[in-house]
C-alpha cells in the first residue's frame, strides 16, 4: 500500500472523479491529480457524472457547483445518497458563490475551493481529505460503545444516534463528530483552528467551516440557537460545550 510523506497509508490506487464545465480548467485538474498518481475522470455536466459514480464509484469527487444541466447541490447530495460508504467531497465555487459554498458546507462536503485556484493547492487538499479520520480520539474518551448523556441530550456511539428529549435528532456525520468532541471535553474552550484538526483531522480548510457546522449543530440540540447555552462562543478564542446548562 502507498503511503503520504507524513506517513499515513492511502489507497494503491485513487480514483478521483472531476465534475467541470470548463474544459480548460478540467484538463488542468486532471494533469496535477494524474501527475500525483491518481485515477482521474472528467464530466462536464451532472448527469454524466451521476452516471459516472454509478458505473465505477470514486474514490473522492471535485465538483464545481456551477453545471450547465443539474443544480450542483443536488449532484452533491445524489451522489452522497448513491455511496455506500461516506464519499469525500470537495467543492468548487466561484468567489461570489458564498451561499452555495455554506449550504455546501452545511451539508457535509468536506472542503471547498474558490476559484481562480491554485492546482497544487487542490492537489495538497484532496490528500487532505483522504487523510482525514473520522474523529481524533482524545485521552479521556469513554468507550465507543458508551452513551453520552447531558441531561435530556443523549448520544449512543455504538447506534451512532442522538436524541433530544424524546426525540430524535439527525446530524450530518461532521456534527456528530462535533458533539461526540464536545462532549468528551466538557468546559474546555477550543479555537476553531484547533477544531479543524481535532475533530476531523483538517489541515488545509477555511475556518468558516466550523462555523457554519456549530450553527448547524446549534440549531439541532438547542433551545433556541440564537442563544445557545450548551455550544456557547467564548469570544476571542472559539467555542467550549457547558454540560447542565438550562435549555
Amino acid at each position: 500500500m502507498a503511503r503520504s510523506d507524513a506517513g499515513t497509508s492511502v489507497r494503491a490506487v485513487t480514483q478521483v472523479l472531476v465534475v467541470e464545465d470548463d474544459p480548460a480548467v478540467g484538463e488542468v485538474v486532471r494533469r496535477y491529480l494524474e501527475h500525483d498518481g491518481m485515477d482521474v475522470r472528467v464530466c462536464s455536466t451532472g448527469s454524466s457524472a451521476l452516471s459516472a459514480a454509478r458505473t465505477s464509484p470514486p474514490c473522492l469527487v471535485v465538483l464545481d457547483l456551477g453545471l450547465p444541466d443539474l443544480d450542483g447541490l443536488e449532484v452533491f447530495s445524489e451522489l452522497r445518497r448513491q455511496a455506500a460508504e461516506h464519499l469525500p467531497v470537495i467543492l468548487l465555487t466561484a468567489r461570489g458563490e458564498e451561499e452555495d459554498r455554506l449550504l455546501g458546507l452545511g451539508a457535509g462536503a468536506d472542503d471547498y475551493v474558490t476559484k481562480p485556484f491554485s492546482p497544487r493547492e487542490l492537489v495538497l487538499r484532496v490528500h487532505s481529505v483522504l487523510r482525514r479520520p473520522a474523529a481524533l480520539p482524545t485521552t479521556d474518551a469513554p468507550p465507543a460503545d458508551g452513551v453520552l448523556v447531558d441531561g435530556d441530550l443523549h448520544v449512543d456511539l455504538a447506534a451512532h444516534s442522538v436524541r433530544l428529549g424524546d426525540g430524535p435528532r439527525s446530524l450530518s456525520a461532521r456534527e456528530y463528530d462535533l458533539l461526540v468532541f464536545l462532549l468528551r471535553n466538557p468546559r474546555q474552550a477550543f479555537s476553531r483552528k484547533e477544531l479543524l484538526h481535532r475533530v476531523w483531522g483538517w489541515e488545509h480548510a477555511d475556518l468558516s467551516t466550523v462555523t457554519v457546522h456549530v450553527r448547524r449543530l446549534r440549531e439541532k440540540v438547542e433551545a433556541d440557537p440564537g442563544r445557545p447555552t450548551r455550544v456557547v462562543t467564548v469570544f476571542g478564542t472559539g467555542y467550549r460545550y457547558d454540560p447542565g446548562a438550562p435549555t
